[in-house]
């Protein structure tokens, strides 16, 4: 089997800021082609272009030109998630939400046991408000043998059970995550934010340390922070972030954290 290098998202998210912009290039499969036949050959590579030249455009914003390649690579191979995950992405960034849901939803139809396409419906229905159905999704994911991200599964099952009240499978999960990789972005600012619901504020604080140590900041991490070091009583380091957050993310700075952390 070929590989394409396609999108993924990769984590559910909580709130605006974790979500935005979480997603990574993978291996994924395309069809399979006899290359000693020459019109499978050309029909190969001409899948492969389109997929690149949609991606490129959606890195750039053409929305509309990624949309139009993703298209044709379906029209190629319309029996292959590779193009739908892709537009679904585009419509996601669009802000398209029921439409990407549904080209998640096709891509699990064309792909039913492959990890990466059922992680990225699973992430698509925890971040539209539907956290139980999410964890189902996650569940089968992870059942995929070949499945090489199984940390950012575990992650989202992790962070969604947080927003579906089920805070012992969401620890249980986040740990797993961590287990597999210890820098996982979003599994740290998920334990971080269960720790801080338990009133471990100590903990809670470890845990966002790590995570402003694994990857870039966002808004929603430093609002955590925010609470945690006023929780422990750290006034000045909670004018630190504070000052962070109006520096990095003006925007968002006016809002309210509180209402933003949990």
């Amino acid at each position: 089997m070929l590989a394409v290098a396609t999108l993924l998202v990769a984590g559910c998210g909580h709130g605006r800021d974790t979500r935005a912009g979480k997603i990574r290039h993978v291996e994924q499969g395309v069809p399979h082609y006899d290359l000693r036949d020459d019109k499978q050959a050309r029909t190969r590579m001409q899948y492969l272009e389109l997929l690149r030249l949609s991606g490129d455009r959606l890195g750039r914003h053409a929305f509309d030109d990624a949309v139009k390649y993703a298209r044709s690579a379906q029209k190629l191979a319309p029996r292959v998630a590779d193009a739908y995950t892709i537009e679904a992405v585009i419509e996601g960034q669009r802000g398209n939400a029921t439409v990407a849901g549904a080209l998640y939803r096709k891509a699990t139809e064309l792909a039913p046991e492959q990890g990466d396409v059922l992680n990225n419906y699973g992430a698509w229905l925890c971040g539209n408000g539907f956290p139980a159905e999410a964890l189902v999704w996650f569940d089968r994911a992870l059942t995929d043998p070949t499945y090489g991200l199984r940390a950012d599964a575990l992650a989202n099952a992790g962070g969604c059970a947080l927003e579906a009240g089920q805070r012992e499978r969401a620890e249980r999960n986040l740990r797993q995550a961590l287990a597999l990789s210890p820098q996982n972005a979003y599994a740290l600012e998920s334990m971080a934010r269960h720790e801080y619901a338990l009133g471990h504020y100590f903990e809670a604080r470890a845990f966002y340390q790590r995570r402003l140590a694994a990857a870039p900041a966002t808004a929603s991490v430093l609002q955590l922070a925010i609470q945690i070091e006023e929780r422990l009583g750290d006034g000045s380091a909670a004018s630190r972030y504070q000052q962070r957050l109006r520096q990095e993310f003006p925007s968002a700075a006016t809002s309210n954290p509180k209402a933003d952390a949990l």
